[in-house]
């Protein structure tokens, strides 16, 4: 049965209130990292040898502090009302939005994919990640060079439901530890594939549903040329 208009502003508003939820979160995670510390928090999870290790080091505090400016950014090129009201804004956002993926936040991710906790399977998943999440977010912008406004909605909202699998991580860890019984290393290895191939499936959905037709309707001004298909 579809949704009335009133749900899915209801839903809509509902997500958009639980991604600025979980972005102020993980600011107040963040913070105790800026002073570099190796024995706190996440990093008592490494190992001495990994701590010391530069490359993992520079990677880490790249990652977690572009991973929380592109989950703003994203969310914000989610508001048409931004767009309509303040076109310019929208591309610069977006602007910093791809290349903070595809130089900051995507790469340093692979240097944190290889020295994972949980073995091969997590260091894959990871990895798989971000290739994932580089290349979603490359072909959104291709698309947008190409004004294929159609294709660049829909590539960005397979993007940045990658860009949300640090919250579906999170979400899911609690639910199958607290909730499904899960021992410690069946959630985290679980969760390393299902916090982004989930939000893949569900974007696809949402994608194939039409979702991708009604951001470009939205943000759609009356000068801009007809939507163009997909080839």
């Amino acid at each position: 049965m579809p949704l009335t208009v009133s749900a899915s502003r209801l839903l809509g508003r509902l997500f958009l209130l639980t991604v600025v939820a979980f972005s102020l979160l993980m600011l107040t995670k963040v913070i105790p990292y800026l002073g570099f510390e190796k024995g706190i928090l996440f990093l008592t999870t490494k190992s001495a040898a990994t701590n010391d290790n530069s490359l993992f080091r520079l990677g880490f505090y790249v990652h977690i502090t572009s991973s929380l400016w592109v989950m703003v950014a994203g969310l914000l090129q989610l508001v048409p009302a931004l767009y309509r009201w303040r076109p310019v804004l929208h591309r610069w956002l977006g602007k910093v939005y791809v290349v903070s993926i595809l130089t900051l936040a995507a790469p340093s991710g692979l240097v944190l994919a290889a020295f994972a906790n949980g073995g091969l399977a997590a260091k894959v998943g990871f990895t798989m990640q971000c290739v994932v999440w580089w290349l979603a977010t490359w072909k959104a912008y291709r698309a947008a060079r190409q004004r294929r406004w159609l294709l660049h909605a829909e590539w960005m909202l397979r993007a940045y439901a990658v860009t949300l699998a640090a919250m579906s991580l999170r979400l899911e860890s609690y639910a199958l530890y607290y909730f499904a019984g899960t021992k410690p290393i069946e959630t985290y290895l679980t969760v390393t594939w299902l916090s982004w191939t989930g939000n893949l499936l569900l974007a696809e959905v949402l994608v194939q549903s039409g979702l991708g037709r009604w951001y470009v309707r939205g943000f759609q001004p009356r000068k801009m040329p007809a939507v163009q298909e997909v080839g």
